[in-house]
């Protein structure tokens, strides 16, 4: 009986103890019986690839055990883990169990890095008899927080800038730099500039820096064990502001709308103003529209709407960006756009476009016949009595639809009244009123191809119509 102990755990280990020292008297000097059937393994201990936390069991399959006894041993620290059921490690991440019959697991949860290493399976025989397993415990990669290295780094257009990542993790993770966007990291030395889509290294050394460099740029670390991990690093870059106009001179009639724009280019973000040339601050308001359209990490455009122009609208917009760096403006001179007399019809901001079609209608056995020559100008040859009457150039244009097509009709006239022409009858001379141009006797032309386009509709009206396309 130990001293100090209760009798209960004295039993106990009294007991654990007989059996280690049966196990080794046994394994050490006990010869079986001659006819004894010697115990065999019927598969072998298995190797694991564990990843930490997670649990792991080897399985042990023994025949003929007879008297003897199954032991579990770590190899390389020589230590006596479990004995048939009882545990011998003092470790309460490990467990032994048999199903009653062949086999024996040792189980062990929540692995950890000590935990990997070579298992054996032995049974104490003379000599003894075993097999061994090995456990290797991976763990996925970890980025450490370097106390001097921060999530944002900032630097002036030109400077240098050095980004680190450490990773840990078994096997050693590789760490793999690349720009969150997409494009290419620049990587610069005393002699020449490089490019490339990823970078490999603990660290990311950014030389003369540009401010199409800006942005974000990730540290991925990876071993082969998921997850991967990554960490964004924002590269900030400052510089003074830059202005760019690209219409300088933009001419708009009264009483519409115009847009001016100026691209601008700053970090940090620049104060921004537009300005008239009398140096009167623009403000927002039911005259003035001013918006920014930001284009990336450091450009944006600026946007001046001036509404419902009038005289007074005319003159110089200048468009400003001030910040810590620098200050930088940009000019655009605002002039009236004359409309002609001609072009009054035309609703603003619109275009015209004309499209003449000129109609001709008869009568024949009492229905009625269109004609409809699809020009601007209209050369009529062969013309007979049938052609005699109004024709209708209709002016189409792409107005709204408060824009009524503009009509003009003429007289077609056959001089003198012609008889029964023969086959083939020369062209007969037209006299066309109301100053229609496109009817001139010096201007007839033969027509080498005439489609004709037949389309007949049976209406109340019982009317045809025939559409001639020159």
């Amino acid at each position: 009986m130990a001293y100090g102990l209760p009798y209960g755990m004295a039993s106990r280990n009294f007991a654990l103890c007989a059996l280690i020292v049966t196990f080794l008297h046994v394994s050490l000097g006990q010869t079986p019986p001659k006819s004894e059937v010697l115990p065999e393994f019927l598969a072998l201990l298995e190797n694991h690839t564990v990843t930490q936390g997670r649990d792991v069991s080897f399985t042990c399959v023994v025949n003929h055990l007879q008297s003897y006894k199954v032991a579990w041993i770590k190899s390389d620290s020589r230590a006596i883990l479990a004995i048939h059921t009882h545990m011998v490690a003092h470790n309460p991440r490990l467990s032994v169990t048999h199903n009653g019959h062949n086999t024996w697991k040792l189980h062990v949860t929540n692995v950890q890095p000590n935990d990997s290493g070579t298992y054996m399976c032995q049974v104490n025989t003379d000599p003894m008899r075993s097999q061994t397993g090995y456990m290797k415990v991976v763990i996925p990669p970890d980025i450490m927080d370097l106390d001097n290295t921060a999530d944002m780094l900032t630097a002036k257009e030109n400077g240098d800038l050095m980004l680190r990542c450490r990773a840990t993790g078994n096997p050693e993770p590789v760490v793999i730099w690349r720009r969150e966007d997409g494009r290419n990291i620049t990587l610069r030395n005393e002699s020449s500039v490089k490019r490339t889509r990823t970078f490999e290294g603990e660290q990311l050394h950014l030389r003369g820096v540009q401010r199409q460099e800006m942005g974000s740029y990730l540290c991925i670390a990876s071993n082969g064990v998921p997850p991967s991990v990554s960490k964004r690093y924002y590269v900030n870059v400052r510089f003074k502001p830059l202005i760019k106009v690209s219409n300088q001179l933009v001419a708009a009639p009264v009483d519409s709308d115009v847009l001016l724009q100026c691209y601008v280019e700053s970090s940090p973000k620049a104060l921004n103003t537009w300005y008239r040339n009398n140096g009167v601050k623009l403000l927002e308001s039911e005259k003035h529209d001013i918006s920014e359209i930001i284009l990336n990490d450091y450009a944006y455009q600026l946007n001046l709407t001036v509404k419902r122009l009038d005289k007074s609208d005319f003159g110089t917009y200048t468009c400003s960006a001030e910040n810590a760096f620098g200050k930088a403006e940009g000019s655009i001179r605002l002039q009236e756009l004359q409309i002609s007399k001609s072009t009054t019809a035309s609703t603003r901001n619109t275009e015209l476009i004309e499209k003449h079609i000129w109609r001709k209608q008869t009568e024949k056995k009492g229905k009625k016949y269109s004609y409809v020559l699809n020009k601007t100008e209209s050369d009529l040859t062969n013309v007979g009595l049938k052609n005699v009457g109004h024709t209708t150039p209709m002016s189409r244009r792409n107005l709204s639809s408060s824009s009524p097509n503009i009509a003009n009709k003429s007289r077609i006239s056959a001089f003198p009244p012609p008889a029964p022409a023969p086959a083939h009858s020369a062209p007969t001379r037209l006299d066309v009123q109301n100053g229609v141009k496109s009817l001139r006797d010096s201007r007839l032309c033969h027509v080498g191809f005439i489609m004709i386009v037949l389309v007949l509709e049976k209406c109340d009206g019982d009317i045809e119509r025939i559409d001639i396309l020159l």
